[in-house]
This record gives structure tokens, C-alpha cells and sequence, in this order.
């Protein structure tokens, strides 16, 4: 059975836990698309976003 994929409500961070494993946020089925920032310290779209990390990332999360 595959584990559904959910997103972090308040850091967008993609996961398959019911918690966020970076912030520690509920996490929804509700999300659009992603990005994946391979180095957040060089990357425009990170800073926008606000993302201190590297990782997966929801664009929207409801």
C-alpha cells in the first residue's frame, strides 16, 4: 500500500508523516505542485519562499 504524500502547513516541506519532521507542523493532503531546492543558500525561489533548507517543497498548501 502506498503512503500518502502530504505537505507541512507551515513550512510547505513534503513528507509522508502526519507531523512535519523539520518544524514539527500539521500536515494536509492538500497541496499543488513542488520544487526542489538542492541549495538554499544560492537559490532565488528559496529566498522568495522563505526555505532555510534544502529539500521538497509544496507551492501551495491548504
Amino acid at each position: 500500500m502506498a503512503e500518502i504524500i502530504k505537505a507541512c502547513k507551515s513550512c510547505s516541506l513534503i513528507t509522508e508523516e502526519d507531523d512535519c519532521k523539520a518544524c514539527g507542523g500539521a500536515t494536509s493532503r492538500e497541496w499543488q505542485g513542488y520544487v526542489v531546492i538542492m541549495d538554499h543558500t544560492r537559490s532565488e525561489i528559496a529566498r522568495k519562499m522563505g526555505i532555510q533548507s534544502n529539500g521538497k517543497f509544496a507551492l501551495r498548501v491548504r
